[in-house]
């Protein structure tokens, strides 16, 4: 099984969040790009640009945020911090 949490902060502060679960089989990659698309979804935003510290981030630790640098429209909170919190033990090579 893979989690995925998604979550908007305000403040320090929890405004709402999301866990998605994908049982299927598939890449770490394509798991996390569906991940954050259904996120995404859920909160009625459009997909945040990945930069490169990112993605230097979530390859060391697994997660990331995302601010305001990374959406072409003005968002209402200080930032959407995505995480993985639980991977397959068996991985699609």
């Amino acid at each position: 099984m893979f989690r995925f949490w998604a979550k908007k902060l305000k403040d320090n502060h929890l405004i709402e969040d999301i866990t998605i679960e994908l049982p299927k089989k598939d890449t770490r990659t394509h798991k996390v790009f569906q991940a954050l698309e259904e996120a995404c979804c859920h909160f009625d935003l459009e997909q945040p640009i990945w930069l490169d510290s990112n993605v230097s981030e979530f390859q060391r630790i697994a997660k990331t945020r995302f601010s305001q640098d990374s959406f072409i429209e003005t968002i209402s909170f200080d930032y959407l911090e995505i995480q993985i919190i639980e991977e397959d033990d068996d991985f699609l090579f």
